[in-house]
């Protein structure tokens, strides 16, 4: 206690000393640092460049690098040159004010920047890119990714404050100019000034690539305060925003007259981090083969977006809004990553609305065969796919389109209901039409279903759409087992597909596989089936006058014929069977035989399947079934050697 009583009686005496001495040393220091400044930043930027250089490769040069006052940092003539490559930066000058207070916090935020001649060209001759090294694998890629490490909402909030630290709310960026160039194409984009005042920024930007040049506008307000973005993009005069090197890149074309966007940050309980925002485009445009076969037009479409970020999971909120055309709807998905696997669930309920605010709103060119399709009454629609990749075979999918009061007032540009009568039909191979015939009485080939051996018909039933008469057009669970073992396999192995789906695959649709082309057909299928535009029994009997059973074989007719030199009535059961069998690869029927055309082992499991069916729908009676065997004799064409 003594002891004590003496320290405070030694502060109490000496404190102002104290403080004094403490003050004059902190001084001290404040003025070694600032006149050691330029040495110390030169020193810390010189270490850091030569370990960019070892592990990159790179040679990186500069003319000044110094601070002006204690907040201020030049930087002149800097290069940036990868070893053996075309110079991928140059930058005559930039002068950054930062903020002291957050950089003695740790932090780097950005108050005023003066840019000026920054030159970037990404330069690619043959396989040799000025740029590679951005992707070169650095150190031990094999490390574990730890929970923490995954922290979807950390990571998140980490870049929005990397953004808004780095954009700054005053400053001039001028003569930016950035060039990709790959053998003789080139991209090449100018921003002549890019100011920025009191947060709110513009620029005028000009796009060359190849012969097509553009003239954008940008402008927006970016708050760092308020963690706010705003900002939206347009060409000037009458043209419209196509977006360069996609094309070359991706075979997709791009462009719309104007892009909107914001972006803010929300508090919301429980949740850790929240961004909601809007978007909107007008006069879109796009063509990719895999999107459809035509150009796609969207006359306006807008994004009214809620994204919640937690550590495990990235979640779009039920509230996200999104409108194309006359459509509105609430998507809701989540992705959600556990110790071993991802877990993907998204859904869409939209309650009651009016059917033609549907088929109105189809964007021109994604759906040919509907446009101009008119429709009144009321629809409402529900979808459901939750997929966990840690159990495949747990998968839910769900999808129904309900209808109240629905009816067709105008067909569009193709009618729906042409299959009741005859009709011309076009068969085609790789996207090309090969042979087109009337599907009725006036072509030769043509077989009424009662013509046609009920023990054909039940075979290819058995085989390829049991349910055919009963279901409306979709089999969910056939859907969903064939999307469980797509998955499991790691690709489109099964569809899935009832016959009905098969049959305006090939009455209505090209042969074009994209994501459209799948669209069209499961609209066109519900059309057909819930307004009962063609009846099953003809719907059955046109789909065994057109489908494919062997290289340009179309039809039961032609098929019985080139197998077995008989009419679709003088089938025997063995024949039916093998028939149903070669269905979904028609081109490949050989493969069911050995050299010397006779059916191979693996087919006696096939057989007995579709035998027992035939038993328990009572086309053939057990003691008959016994009897059958994976033998035929083929006795047409088809024994003949494949041309080459």
């Amino acid at each position: 206690m003594e002891q004590i009583e003496q320290i405070k009686t030694f502060f109490s005496k000496n404190g102002r000393v104290i403080a004094l001495w403490t003050l004059g040393t902190l001084l001290l220091v404040a003025v070694i640092l600032f006149f050691c400044r330029n040495h110390i930043l030169r020193s810390v930027a010189g270490k850091r460049i030569a370990q960019v250089e070892q592990t990159r490769g790179l040679t990186i040069r500069y003319g000044d690098l110094r601070m002006k006052g204690l907040k201020d940092i030049l930087l002149t003539d800097l290069s940036v040159v990868p070893a053996g490559r075309d110079t991928l930066l140059t930058l005559q000058s930039v002068d950054v004010r930062i903020s002291l207070t957050q950089l003695l916090m740790g932090n780097v935020e950005i108050r005023n920047v003066r840019l000026d001649g920054l030159t970037v060209d990404f330069i690619k001759q043959d396989s040799v890119a000025n740029y590679d090294f951005l992707f070169r694998q650095r150190g031990d890629t094999t490390v574990a990714i730890t929970p923490a490490q995954a922290d979807y909402a950390k990571k998140v909030d980490r870049m929005l404050h990397l953004l808004y630290g780095f954009l700054p709310e005053n400053g001039e960026l001028n003569r930016l100019h950035i060039t990709e160039r790959k053998d003789l194409n080139f991209v090449s984009i100018e921003i002549p000034a890019f100011t920025i005042q009191d947060n709110h920024f513009r620029a005028d930007i000009y796009v060359k690539e190849d012969t097509l040049t553009q003239h954008w506008t940008t402008e927006g307000e970016l708050n760092r305060n308020a963690h706010t973005l705003r900002t939206s993009l347009y060409a000037q005069g009458e043209s419209k925003v196509s977006l360069p090197f996609i094309n070359r890149r991706f075979g997709a074309e791009v462009s719309f007259d104007s892009l909107a966007y914001s972006l803010s940050e929300q508090n919301a309980r429980g949740i850790p981090l929240c961004l909601a925002g809007k978007a909107s485009i007008s006069g879109l445009s796009i063509y990719h083969k895999a999107l459809s076969s035509e150009v796609v037009y969207l006359d306006k479409g807008q994004l009214a977006y809620r994204f919640n970020f937690s550590e495990r999971s990235i979640e779009v909120d039920s509230c996200t809004t999104v409108r194309f055309n006359k459509l509105q709807f609430h998507p809701y998905a989540r992705a959600e990553k556990s110790d071993t696997a991802w877990h993907f669930r998204v859904s869409v309920d939209k309650p009651w609305f009016p059917a033609d605010d549907l088929f109105s709103s189809l964007p021109k060119g994604l759906f040919s065969n509907l446009d101009g399709i008119r429709t009144s009454g009321q629809l409402a629609y529900h979808f459901l796919l939750d997929v966990d990749f840690a159990q495949l075979d747990s998968l839910k999918f769900e999808s129904e389109l309900k209808e109240k009061d629905f009816r067709i007032v105008q067909y569009g540009a193709t009618n729906l209901g042409k299959m009741s009568g005859e009709f011309m039909y076009t068969a085609y191979e790789y996207g090309h039409p090969v042979r087109t015939f009337p599907v009725g009485p006036s072509w030769e080939h043509f077989t009424p279903l009662d013509s046609i051996s009920q023990l054909l018909q039940m075979s290819v039933l058995q085989s390829e759409d049991g349910g055919f008469y009963y279901h409306q057009g979709f089999l969910p669970d056939a859907m969903r087992e064939a999307l469980i073992y797509d998955l499991k396999v790691k690709r489109f192995a099964r569809g899935g597909s009832t016959i009905t789906m098969q049959l305006v695959k090939n009455v209505f649709l090209n042969r074009n596989k994209n994501f459209a082309r799948k669209l069209e057909e499961a609209l066109i299928v519900w059309l057909i089936e819930n307004r009962g535009l063609t009846s099953k029994a003809r719907m059955y009997e046109v789909y065994l006058n057109v489908i494919e059973w062997g290289p340009l074989v179309y039809g039961v007719h032609e098929a019985a014929a080139f197998y077995f030199k008989k009419r679709p009535s003088q089938l025997t059961a063995e024949e039916c069977i093998f028939l149903a069998s070669i269905i979904p690869s028609p081109k490949r029927y050989r493969s069911s035989f050995t050299e010397d055309m006779q059916l191979k082992e693996g087919m006696g499991d096939y057989f007995h399947v579709i035998t027992k069916r035939l038993v328990s729908k009572g086309l053939i009676d057990s003691l008959a079934a016994d009897s059958i065997r994976p033998q035929i004799q083929v006795t047409g064409d088809a024994r003949l050697p494949l041309e080459k």
